[in-house]
């Protein structure tokens, strides 16, 4: 069993074992563009006005990011790439990432899909989650409304219990097929009836086993009291919980939101304040192991090296089952390859859907690396070293 200690993710060798040279050239002028902000407020803003004007950029689009970025249109699609991680010891989870469908006949399409990411994970261990966003089975409006405290309309209440019941087919059937299930975070105005659904979940599906995950965004001042909250909830109802750590990805619009409508901002002020926060609540998780389940989904090399030293700490082995390491596929290869090498339990979010329908999956990713400090200029680093490697070989 390789040592915390040892683990290095300089190693570009094993970090981009799987990348041809083409591949890494692809990603070498990928990340070149979003590295530089004018580049890629540019590029950006020519794919919206194309596909706004239908132009023909579908074939661009599919063969450069959604490449880089995604799976492929389909679950058949997104085989092969499954495939290809699997063979480095890394897991997959399928991603359903279309956004903007908000009536009634899109959202059970929506959970018919999740089911059906279940369905393909129960059949593959190279598939060890499913995921999936209570967005897509709900009118955000209505969410909010929920949180506000405001008196719904019978025909809201009725609404209402549909999402349940979608929430509920999907972690029923992750229970029937032992597919573990992550719930993915949301706005701080609409996340309370989210946070209510999955522990109403958890209580129900994770009493010999943790089934059902939710989701805890770091970056927020609340958080880490919330997961202790969560977890005494458990502890009290005799189930078990299952944690993904995130720092979160709304950082901006929650912000801004704070900003115009007068109240205290919910996002903590410093990004070392939100890195000592999720350190925490890793230490809390793995503290607490007996009843807790973790997924790492960070990254930031210094807290997955941290979450393999609390590992360590605790004499747990590397593939304890309580514990996952997750990054966005096509990004962070230098922390999952060299994580699943020393023989962590490691998995990639690979989002899959209509090149047109995650095109804002997409333009939300690019500009979240242009905004996070560090973030593409790392990436491209990376891939500039392995590239001067190779060359060096030949």
């Amino acid at each position: 069993m390789q040592l915390a200690s040892n683990i290095s993710f300089d190693d570009t060798s094993n970090a981009f074992e799987a990348k041809s040279d083409k591949a890494l050239k692809k990603a070498n002028f990928l990340f070149s563009v979003v590295n530089n902000p004018i580049m890629s407020s540019l590029s950006t803003g020519s794919v919206r006005l194309g596909l706004a004007l239908r132009l023909p950029i579908k074939g661009i689009i599919k063969h450069t990011v959604f490449e880089h970025f995604c799976g492929g249109e389909n679950i058949e699609d997104s085989r092969k790439t499954i495939k290809e991680l699997g063979d480095y010891n890394i897991g997959t989870i399928l991603d359903y990432s279309v956004e903007g469908e908000d009536d009634e006949e899109s959202f059970d399409k929506t959970r018919d899909e999740i089911v059906r990411t279940i369905e393909e994970a129960a059949k593959t261990e190279r598939i060890p989650f499913s995921v999936f966003k209570v967005t897509g089975l709900a009118d955000s409006p209505l969410l909010i409304k929920i949180q506000s405290g405001k008196v719904l309309t019978e025909e809201e209440k009725n609404a209402f219990e549909r999402v349940r019941q979608r929430v509920d087919v999907i972690c029923k059937k992750a229970f029937e097929l032992s597919v573990p299930i992550l719930i993915d975070a949301e706005e701080t105005w609409l996340q309370e009836p989210i946070d209510k659904l999955a522990y109403e979940m958890m209580k129900k599906y994770n009493q010999s086993s943790c089934i059902v995950f939710n989701t805890f965004q770091m970056y927020r001042t609340d958080t880490l009291e919330g997961l202790k909250k969560a977890f005494h909830y458990a502890a009290m109802d005799n189930y078990y919980l299952g944690a993904k750590l995130v720092r979160g990805a709304y950082m901006e619009k929650e912000r801004e939101r704070a900003e115009e409508m007068g109240y205290e901002s919910p996002i903590q002020p410093t990004k070392e304040a939100s890195d000592d926060n999720f350190n925490k609540a890793l230490a809390f998780c793995i503290d607490n192991q007996q009843r807790v389940s973790v997924v790492c989904g960070s990254h930031n090399e210094y807290s997955n090296y941290y979450l393999a030293l609390l590992m360590e700490k605790h004499n747990m082995k590397n593939d304890d089952p309580r514990v996952w390491f997750a990054q966005l596929y096509g990004m962070s290869d230098n922390i999952s390859f060299n994580l699943a090498k020393a023989g962590y339990n490691v998995a990639k979010y690979v989002p899959y859907g209509p090149v047109k329908s995650v095109m804002p999956y997409l333009l939300r990713r690019a500009s979240e690396n242009t905004s996070v400090a560090g973030q593409s200029s790392r990436e491209l680093s990376l891939i500039r070293r392995e590239l001067k490697r190779r060359k060096s070989l030949s």
